[in-house]
């Protein structure tokens, strides 16, 4: 049920607190340039503790401007302690331009009470603070949210069932879907699995703390046989939420019940921004919830930069501030002069680089289909027959490597893939030097066929844009499982990913297929035993027929160029 707003009471005089942000945090802050002006002051008060649906203590940190007058409110909770980067990124800055801002730790993380449970308690512990906040003096009653990755994924959580106080979010690279997060076609994403586990158990302890867990986790974790356990001697400590998402690699498990809240066809139509970037592990999941959220009728926007789901709020971090102050200013202060006047703004990479505004995304351009030949050439004419083409032997007790793409690690992006090329493990189909450009702005995807000498196997599929120079660098990829014999060949679609990128005169395009990309997925053994738990890897050689097609969305004009 969702609760009336109370009526208006007088408030008790207040005395703010005198205390100032942590050095640190105004260190940090001053190091930034490029930003709006400061409005005012920004004041501290930290260490407050809210009840949360369960009673325990929600340790929050209240930022607020130093001046009279009443400010909308930003609620910003956070699995990843209250410090640096969230005190200056969020509270500091935020409170800088008038908003009162709380940073809280999420149940059972930096400090609060009770026990952390992946997704489970985010929507009864928000609607608890919301209502700890109509207490509050200073609260007038309008209240916005904001935040990153699993800070955003709070947000969806609180608009299951949203206060009426609620009237607007940022999403920033946010977490939508939690299954997708750490699963793809039922394939563990094990780097990221690791990387989120270490991030709630250590980025609130410091960063020598941080560091020596992240080389324990590289040393011992990453090729450890079984996989399932092996994270505790790197985390130092059993986290159950992280062994129950490597226990479930399906996506229909009753486990996952519950851990999309933006998928709701019941959830409200908050004004909603988004932001991701090409590089973003959770880019997909954006394009997702912004197609559901305009085909119900919601006030969104989307902003897609060149970023990756770290650099989104480094280098990005001018754009990101400025479209999320905009939103917010224009829902909760009844300030829309800074909006942007279409609902889409994304940067279109490659050969004249630069930002595009859009009425829609995405948009209907023509699919033209890239066929692969027996020479190692991609060519537009389809192939006469579905004959074998070509091989590879994927060892997965020597696995080929990840490289780049769109993690959330700072190894993720854009990469020189030349290197990874030259592997034996590796297959790639390259088109003719371009004569004219070529652009591809939509979702990416392959169509292959493709048989495996054990019946078990992964394939992994991606775009490359190869310069004058020979430098390859990747544009989107993807990854499905596949069972499939000698004689009969599987036959997948496997999604890429979306993109907006333009192949410039004298590039070629590429197609990159091998069996795997490790540690970024977890390996596939060849032996059809779970992944989590096989101790034994056998070879797999793939053989991928001249049926298979890289599909690319080329825009208006392109394809006859091509």
């Amino acid at each position: 049920m969702t609760t009336p707003m109370r009526q208006a009471l007088p408030r008790p005089a207040r005395t703010p607190s005198s205390a100032k942000p942590p050095l640190s945090a105004r260190l940090m802050r001053a190091s930034w340039r490029n930003l709006p002006a400061r409005r005012h002051r920004a004041g501290w008060e930290p260490g407050l503790e809210v009840a949360a649906a369960d009673g325990s203590p929600l340790i929050t940190d209240h930022y607020f401007p130093r001046a009279e007058g009443d400010f909308p409110t930003l609620l910003v909770r956070s699995p990843y302690g209250r410090g640096v980067p969230w005190s200056p990124q969020y509270g500091i800055l935020f409170a800088e331009q008038g908003f009162h801002v709380l940073v809280q730790s999420c149940r059972g993380t930096g400090g609060s009470g009770g026990s952390f449970d992946l997704w489970r308690n985010e929507a009864a512990d928000g609607l608890a603070t919301v209502s700890w906040l109509r207490e509050q003096p200073w609260f007038n009653g309008t209240l916005g949210t904001v935040g990153p990755s699993y800070l955003g994924y709070v947000q969806e959580a609180l608009a299951l069932d949203p206060p009426p106080e609620l009237k607007a979010m940022v999403l920033q690279v946010g977490l939508q879907d939690v299954y997708s997060l750490f699963h793809t076609d039922g394939v563990l994403h094990l780097e990221t699995a690791l990387a989120v586990g270490l991030g709630m158990t250590y980025q609130h302890r410091g960063m020598a703390a941080f560091v020596r867990a992240t080389l324990r986790l590289q040393r011992r974790i990453v090729t450890a046989q079984p996989l399932r356990g092996a994270y505790t001697s790197g985390l130092g400590q059993e986290v159950p939420w992280l062994a129950d998402v490597m226990a479930h690699p399906d996506a229909d498990d009753p486990y996952w019940q519950g851990a999309h809240p933006g998928a709701s066809e019941r959830r409200p139509a908050i004004p909603t921004a988004l932001v991701t970037g090409w590089h973003d592990a959770l880019a997909g999941q954006t394009f997702d919830q912004y197609g559901r959220l305009r085909r119900a009728g919601c006030d969104t926007s989307l902003l897609v930069g060149p970023w990756t789901h770290t650099s989104a709020l480094q280098k990005g971090w001018p754009e990101v501030f400025a479209e999320s102050l905009a939103w917010l200013r224009a829902h909760l202060c009844d300030e829309p002069s800074a909006l942007r006047p279409t609902p889409v703004r994304l940067h279109t990479g490659g050969a004249d680089a630069g930002w595009r505004d859009l009425d829609e995304w995405p948009l209907a351009p023509a699919v033209t289909s890239w066929f692969p030949t027996p020479d190692g050439h991609l060519a537009r004419q389809p192939p006469t027959d579905d004959a074998p083409l070509a091989s590879v032997r994927h060892d997965p007790a020597a696995p080929t490597p990840s490289l780049g793409g769109p993690l959330l690690s700072r190894t993720a992006g854009a990469r020189d893939n030349s290197a990874l090329e030259a592997r034996e493990d590796v297959l790639t189909f390259t088109g003719p030097v371009l004569t004219e450009p070529v652009t591809v702005l939509g979702p990416v995807s392959a169509r292959i066929s493709v048989a495996t000498d054990t019946g078990y196997g992964d394939v992994f599929t991606r775009l490359c844009d190869v310069d004058p120079q020979g430098r390859s660098t990747n544009i989107c990829d993807g990854l499905a499982q596949l069972r499939a014999t000698a004689a009969e060949p599987a036959h997948l679609t496997v999604p890429m990913g979306a993109t907006a990128h333009r192949f410039g005169i004298g590039h070629r395009i590429r197609w990159q297929l091998s069996g795997g990309a490790h540690p970024r997925y977890a390996r596939n053994p060849g032996t059809g035993e779970s992944r989590t738990e096989a101790k034994e890897f056998v070879p797999v050689r793939l053989t991928v027929h001249a049926d298979s097609a890289l599909l690319l969305p080329q825009e208006t004009g392109d394809a006859a160029q091509a």
